[in-house]
């Protein structure tokens, strides 16, 4: 059994009892404390500060996984949440990363891709944030790369980490269009078997944020993304 993990607490919630019991068993050989929850009801119950990532399935009697979700960021918890559903639809996707979902493993998933998920899950939330001292400005478009804000006509935009590390990204590159693979590649560098589609739903939800300021995004097709201010 591997034992450098063993500090670090899982939360497990699903209805289904074989679920909890084969990520209950495989993810404390990897040396992890693993505790199931059956609801998201017995999931708050449970909850502690502890806890280093839940494993939250969507779909469940009572309150439902998004939901949950919600109303732990609305709390200013902010421990990682990875979902598992077997709902994997762009809209699905969206979803998750609007209520605070940090990753998605649609059913049915492999053991060996879920510790993967949840190592780089983990890895990710324990770097710390850099504090870079410069500003990028385009007009009356903002980035704050020191307080890592996003302000337009001095209103602030609300961003999750990875929309604000590919705006940044794309921000600070103006002179190139960047590849999926290349967004990928530079955003989630520490977690595997991220496809193509999650960095279009991500630009979506970014497009829809940036409101009238949209088109600051281009899309070339068959290439990437790029800035264009």
């Amino acid at each position: 059994m591997t034992q450098v993990n063993n500090s670090k607490k899982i939360l497990v919630v699903d209805d289904e009892a074989v679920i909890c019991e084969v990520l209950e068993f495989n993810l404390s050989n990897e040396g992890y404390d693993v505790s199931c929850a059956y609801s998201a009801e017995e999931a708050l119950k449970l909850l502690s500060p502890d806890y280093s990532l839940i494993l939250l399935d969507v779909m469940m009697s009572g309150m439902s996984g998004y939901k949950l979700a919600e109303l732990l960021r609305q709390r200013k918890i902010k421990v990682p949440i990875i979902f598992l559903t077997a709902k994997d639809t762009e809209n699905d996707m969206l979803t998750g990363f609007s209520v605070g979902g940090d990753d998605y493993i649609s059913k049915p998933f492999s053991i060996k891709e879920v510790v993967a998920r949840v190592k780089a899950v983990l890895k990710r939330s324990e770097q710390p944030v850099e504090k870079p001292k410069s500003k990028l400005e385009f007009n009356d478009l903002r980035i704050d790369l020191e307080l890592k804000e996003l302000i337009i006509d001095e209103r602030k935009i609300p961003l999750t980490k990875t929309e604000f590390e590919i705006i940044v990204l794309l921000s600070e590159n103006q002179e190139r269009i960047f590849a999926r693979n290349e967004i990928i590649d530079r955003v989630w560098k520490e977690t595997p078997f991220i496809t193509e589609r999650t960095v279009d739903v991500h630009i979506t939800r970014l497009r829809k944020k940036l409101g009238d300021k949209a088109s600051i995004i281009s899309n070339r097709p068959g290439f990437g993304y790029r800035f264009n201010p």
